[in-house]
C-alpha cells in the first residue's frame, strides 16, 4: 500500500479517537453554553460510543459484501457531516443526535481500515503498518486534548467548543477527496448476502448493553437499565446461537476457532476496560477536584500521549523480540503505574509527568502490537470478521470500564478508582499470559508424532 493511501486510511482512526478526547474536555463548557443537564452532557459523550460499538460487526460484513473502500467512503461522509452538525448544534438535543450519527459513521469506517490493511499489505509488512495504526491512536490522544484545551482557553474565533468539535471536518473532507487512491478490496464472502436477522440481533443486543452502562450511573440505575441488560444478554445469546445455523453468518465460523484469537480478543477487551476510563478519570479529576482549566488539564496529561507515541514506535521491535510477552509486560506495568497516580498527583509536576509518560509508553506498546499479534493468527477468509470483533471488544471494554470506574470514583474517590484500574490491567495481563500458553500449545508438535526429543542444532 502506498504511503499516501495509508495516510488516508489512518485518517479515519485519527478522527475517531480525536472526537472522543475532544469531547472529554469540552463537555463542561457545552453543558454551560447549551444549558444542558448532566444526562444530556453524558449522552453527548457516550452516544458516540453507543452507535459506534453497535455498528462494527455488521459493518465488517457489509465491507465484505459491497467493498471495503465503498464502506470507508460512506462512513467517512456520514461522520464528517455529523461532525459539522455537532459543531453547529443549536441545542443539547441536536448535539446528542449529531453525536449518535457521528458514532454510526465511525462504526462503518473502523472495520474497513483493518480489513484493507489485511488485504492490501503483504504479510511481511503488516506488523509495521499496524504499528503505525497504533501510533495514530497515540497522536490523536495527544492532538485532541491539546487542540481542544488551546481553543477553549484562548477562544481565537469566539466560537469556543464548536471549533473544537469541528476539528475532524477538514480531515474527513481531505479523505473523501483522495479516496480513489485506496485499494478497492473485498473479503472472501463478497458474493454472499448479509444476515439480516443476525444484524438486527447484534445491533439491538449491543445497544441494550451499551445504553444502560453509559447512562445508568447518572440516572441512579432505574429499573429500565437492569431490564435492558437482561434483554441484551438474551439477544446476544440468540445472536451467538443463530450464527452457528445460518448459511451466511455475520461472524465467520473460523473467526473464533483458535484459542489464540479468543484470548487475544479477551485481552483487548480487558485492557480497554482500563485505558479510556484512566484518561477520562484524570481529565475529570483535574478539572473537577483540582479545579484546573482545560488547557492546564491538557498540558498535564500530555506526557501520557507522548509516551503512547514512543511506545507505538518501539512496538514492532518489541513484538518481534518478545512476542505476546510484550503485551503481558505492558498490562502489568500499567497496573503498577495506576497505583502510583494518586501519590504522583500530590507530588511535584515532574513526578506526575514521569508516571503518566511511563503509562503512555505501556499503552502505546500494547495498542500498536496487540492487533498485529492477534490478526496474524487469523485465516485470511475470516480476517474481516475479526476486524469487526477487535474494535467491538475495544469499544465494549471502554464502555464497561468507564461505567465501572465511574461508580468506583463516585463511591471512593480517585484512590479507589486507581485500584480498580490496577485490577483490570492485571486481568488483562493474565489474559495475555493465557494467549502465550495457547500459542505455545498450537506451535508444539503432537506427542504421538514426536515421541522423543530431536536435536535440531544440525
Amino acid at each position: 500500500m502506498r504511503p499516501a493511501a495509508l495516510a488516508v486510511l489512518l485518517s479515519g482512526t485519527f478522527v475517531q479517537l480525536m472526537s472522543v478526547t475532544v469531547m472529554q474536555l469540552a463537555v463542561p463548557r457545552i453543558r454551560a453554553d447549551l444549558a444542558a443537564g448532566a444526562g444530556a452532557g453524558q449522552l453527548a459523550l457516550a452516544g458516540y460510543t453507543l452507535t459506534y460499538a453497535c455498528a462494527l460487526i455488521t459493518a465488517a460484513r457489509l465491507g465484505d459484501r459491497y467493498g471495503h473502500r465503498r464502506l470507508f467512503v460512506l462512513g467517512t461522509g456520514v461522520f464528517t457531516l455529523a461532525s459539522l452538525a455537532a459543531a453547529l448544534a443549536p441545542g443539547a438535543d441536536a448535539l446528542v443526535l449529531a453525536r449518535l450519527v457521528q458514532g454510526a459513521g465511525s462504526g462503518l469506517v473502523a472495520p474497513q481500515i483493518l480489513s484493507l490493511i489485511q488485504i492490501a499489505v503483504p504479510a511481511g509488512h503488516r506488523a509495521r503498518v499496524l504499528g503505525r495504526y497504533g501510533a495514530t491512536m497515540a497522536i490523536a490522544s495527544l492532538a485532541g486534548p491539546l487542540c481542544c484545551g488551546v481553543l477553549l482557553h484562548f477562544d481565537p474565533f469566539g466560537a469556543g467548543w464548536r471549533v473544537a468539535l469541528a476539528l475532524p471536518v477538514p480531515v474527513g473532507i481531505a479523505a473523501l477527496a483522495l479516496f480513489r487512491i485506496l485499494p478497492d478490496g473485498r473479503g472472501a464472502g463478497a458474493a454472499r448476502r448479509v444476515d439480516a436477522v443476525g444484524s438486527a440481533l447484534s445491533l439491538a443486543g449491543l445497544a441494550l448493553l451499551v445504553l444502560p452502562l453509559t447512562l445508568g450511573q447518572d440516572a441512579g440505575w432505574p429499573a429500565w437499565t437492569w431490564c435492558g441488560l437482561v434483554v441484551s444478554s438474551v439477544l446476544l445469546a440468540a445472536f451467538a446461537f443463530s450464527q452457528k445455523r445460518v448459511r451466511h453468518p455475520l461472524v465467520h465460523p473460523e473467526a473464533l476457532s483458535a484459542a489464540t484469537t479468543r484470548w487475544g480478543i479477551g485481552a483487548v477487551l480487558l485492557f480497554n476496560a482500563g485505558i479510556p476510563s484512566l484518561s477520562l478519570l484524570l481529565s475529570l479529576h483535574l478539572q473537577g477536584a483540582l479545579h484546573r482549566d482545560p488547557l492546564a488539564t491538557a498540558l498535564t496529561v500530555a506526557p501520557y500521549a507522548v509516551g503512547g507515541l514512543l511506545g507505538s514506535g518501539i512496538a514492532e521491535a518489541a513484538a518481534r523480540r518478545f512476542g505476546v510477552v510484550a503485551l503481558s509486560a505492558a498490562s502489568g506495568s500499567l497496573a503498577v503505574i495506576s497505583l502510583l497516580v494518586v501519590p504522583a498527583l500530590a507530588a511535584p509536576a515532574p513526578v506526575l509527568w514521569a508516571v503518566l509518560a511511563a503509562g503512555g509508553l505501556a499503552f502505546g506498546l500494547f495498542t500498536a502490537s496487540a492487533f498485529a499479534l492477534v490478526l496474524r493468527e487469523v485465516p485470511p477468509h475470516a480476517a474481516s470478521s475479526v476486524s469487526g470483533l477487535l474494535p467491538t471488544a475495544q469499544q465494549l471494554g471502554g464502555t464497561f470500564g468507564v461505567a465501572l470506574a465511574g461508580m468506583v470514583y463516585t463511591a471512593g474517590a480517585m484512590g479507589a478508582a486507581m485500584v480498580y484500574e490496577a485490577v483490570v490491567f492485571l486481568l488483562a495481563a493474565a489474559a495475555t499470559a493465557r494467549l502465550v500458553s495457547a500459542r505455545e500449545r498450537r506451535a508444539r508438535p503432537p506427542a504421538s508424532t514426536f515421541p522423543f526429543r530431536v536435536d535440531q542444532r544440525g
